[in-house]
């Protein structure tokens, strides 16, 4: 049974339907697709060396515009906006927490990774460890990550612009974002991404400050945003039939404290251990070891830059709660019935899920208040920005399978092989990311920000862990971190699969999962996976044989300025690679011999149109690193001494920085 209220909250005709809007953001991917095929081909010169090595003389401030923009992307804008609609303030805290995480990274792990001579960070593990399983594990557990918190996320965000936008239905805008993204890879855009990211991310924060203008205009300013916010009631809890629904106030009336960012220890949605010391932990795994972030810092020309970089993306990082949290806020006020519908059909009408529609308070904000071209502009830089991070997962996660995985299953496997392999892993994780989409829509009472941290806090805590003791404890060996890792795992596992088997349930409707698994706070829960996990890697660690120094040279802080030669624990493993890649080069040789010209001429010309046409051909895909480069890059790798003014002059920022920092928190606490 329908009711006015419901008909009230069902989506109109489409947004996006004049020409103002149509043709910015037509002509927005023109300019995004020309520029791919531009850097396409500019980019066919570059070899492997050049693309993952010259860049070490990156400067600052792209250092630090790179780490900013790879982290925003359109699922901040949808996530963070929608908690801070559902429950105010409390989310920045997660954002204004990275301003300390990205200064340990600058000033503790990139000194480290850098005097180590590593690339990646299973290289990193490899060198410090040997063996290969906690690389391995390292490898599965990104990807695992990859599909459940980044790609399936992207995917919805972006559908969710596309649904508020155009009507449609979420799926089918799912299959136009992934078909989109095929053509951007397809005509360069991941080979763009140098060139247009930095662009995106400016136009990104421009639209965005306009936008915040616009909603503060529409709201009255910060003081009604206060006063209005409280009494920000949907229309539709009249229509609720008691028997059916066992509902009370709380579960549609804003929180008291929707304005503070530290809350109850206990009652509180995000409790203020948790924001203080989980948020770091979470924050500590995603900045200091992820393979995208410490990358970029790696491209730096000197220490100095990376950590003036760390200081510009952290200053950046103050940006999103006024940005993002804020506008989601306002969109609660202006759209009670939308943005905090309780009732399970008017929920559903609204964004197609009955637990809430709070992520939609970004999107809507958007296409009701912006005027006409700068919300087509909006909406095209958003879901491009979003697909050139579809992008980049791909290749990545498919780089991650077919180096780090396939090639331990199948190390003969020849080059055609491993290209066919990658595509087919982009295929199947695509498909589990779809399925996977209905459970992001109802994970944590539909707020998107809430899942991506709960499913981090079940499974990053354990690698947090190991490389904070594997860079800073010398006593640490490959069957601590081991046992670590995999006891970790299964406590993550033990309180993950039960929450999502349940369901995290949403006011109406609580969850079935017994309290003693689920009714710990997640950012609790990653506190105490992060110390279980600590304790047992220092107790087999200490339990059985030590490494050497010689073993550990520039590979833990305290020997970071060790000049002694340092015997790496993974040669063996280099050895068998080397051997493998040489067989694999006297088989290649041999079949080239034996081919006829004519044959070779056609077949090499087909192989190159199908490379072009899947995004990795002529220089554009991401291969492994050859043994020559990594010794190369080994030896051109910057040193980590500084000139002491500049290095005075970027700890004095970084103090300024942290003031800053803590007088934020301290106003909003």
């Amino acid at each position: 049974m329908e009711s006015p209220a419901v008909e009230s909250a069902s989506p109109g005709p489409a947004t996006i339907n004049n020409a103002a809007d149509v043709t910015v953001i037509i002509g927005y991917f023109i300019v995004v697709i020309s520029v791919g095929i531009w850097s396409m081909f500019r980019t066919n010169r570059s070899t492997v060396g050049g693309y993952f090595l010259a860049g070490r003389t990156m400067t600052w401030w792209p250092v630090g515009a790179s780490l900013f923009a790879s982290n925003i992307g359109s699922g901040h804008f949808v996530g963070l906006a929608g908690t801070g609609a559902a429950s105010g303030i409390a989310v920045g805290g997660f954002e204004w927490n990275a301003l300390f995480i990205v200064l340990l990274l600058g000033w503790l792990f990139v000194p480290v990774y850098l005097t180590a001579g590593v690339i990646t960070m299973p290289q990193y593990l490899k060198k410090r460890f040997g063996g290969t399983r906690i690389s391995l594990y390292l490898s599965v557990i990104s990807l695992f990550l990859y599909i459940f918190t980044k790609i399936s996320v992207d995917m919805f965000s972006g559908a969710v612009f596309i649904q508020q936008a155009l009507g449609w239905n979420i799926y089918v805008a799912v299959i136009a974002l992934l078909s989109i993204t095929a053509l951007y890879t397809i005509t360069g855009g991941l080979a763009a991404l140098m060139y247009t990211d930095m662009v995106q991310t400016l136009v990104i924060i421009a639209g965005a400050f306009v936008l915040t203008g616009f909603s503060f205009s529409e709201v009255g300013g910060y003081a009604a945003l206060m006063a209005r916010y409280s009494t920000a009631l949907p229309n539709a809890t009249e229509s609720l039939d008691p028997q059916r629904y066992n509902i009370s106030a709380r579960c549609y009336t804003p929180r008291p404290d929707a304005f503070n960012l530290l809350r109850d220890p206990v009652a509180g949605d995000l409790p203020w251990p948790g924001v203080l010391f989980g948020i770091a932990i979470v924050g500590g795994w995603y900045w200091c070891t992820d393979q995208v972030i410490v990358q970029r810092c790696l491209a730096a020309r000197s220490l100095t830059h990376v950590k003036a970089g760390c200081i510009v993306c952290g200053y950046l990082k103050l940006l999103p709660m006024f940005l993002m949290v804020f506008p989601g806020m306002i969109s609660r006020v202006l759209f009670p019935d939308e943005v905090g519908c309780v009732v399970p059909e008017v929920c559903k009408q609204v964004c197609g899920t009955e637990v809430g529609c709070s992520n939609i308070a970004y999107p809507k904000l958007v296409v009701s208040v912006m005027p006409d071209g700068l919300r087509g502009l909006m909406l095209a830089v958003m879901l491009a920005a979003l697909m050139s991070s579809l992008a980049s997962i791909f290749n990545s996660s498919s780089t991650l399978f077919t180096m780090d995985i396939w090639t331990r299953l199948r190390p003969q496997a020849a080059e055609s092989e491993l290209m066919i392999v990658g595509r087919i892993w982009v295929l199947v994780i695509v498909g589990i990311s779809i399925c996977w989409i209905p459970v992001v829509q109802a994970a944590q009472s539909g707020q998107l920000f809430d899942y991506i941290q709960s499913v981090t806090s079940y499974l990053a805590p354990p690698i947090a862990s190991v490389f904070f003791l594997a860079v800073f404890v010398k006593r640490v060996n490959e069957p601590g971190a081991f046992w670590g890792l995999m006891g970790g795992l299964a406590m993550g596992l033990c309180r993950m699969v039960p929450e999502f088997w349940f369901g995290t349930g949403s006011c109406l409707f609580p969850s079935a999962c017994p309290p003693l698994v689920c009714g710990v706070h997640y950012l609790y829960f990653a506190m105490l996976l992060f110390f279980c996990t600590s304790v047992l890697v220092l107790l087999v660690s200490y339990g059985t044989e030590p490494l050497d120094d010689q073993h550990l040279h520039r590979l833990v802080f305290s020997l970071r300025h060790s000049k002694e030669e340092r015997e790496d624990l993974d040669w063996k493993e280099e050895e068998r690679r080397r051997s493998h890649r040489r067989e694999a080069e006297q088989r290649k040789r041999a079949k080239s011999e034996t081919d006829a010209v004519a044959p070779k001429k056609v077949w090499s010309g087909i192989c190159r149109l199908i490379g072009w046409f899947c995004g990795v051909g002529g220089g554009s895909e991401t291969p492994e690193h050859t043994n020559q480069e990594v010794a190369e890059a080994s030896e051109e790798l910057p040193d980590i001494s500084e000139d002491p003014v500049w290095k005075h002059a970027v700890n004095a920022n970084a103090i300024i920085m942290m003031a800053v920092a803590i007088f934020m928190w301290g106003y909003f606490a």
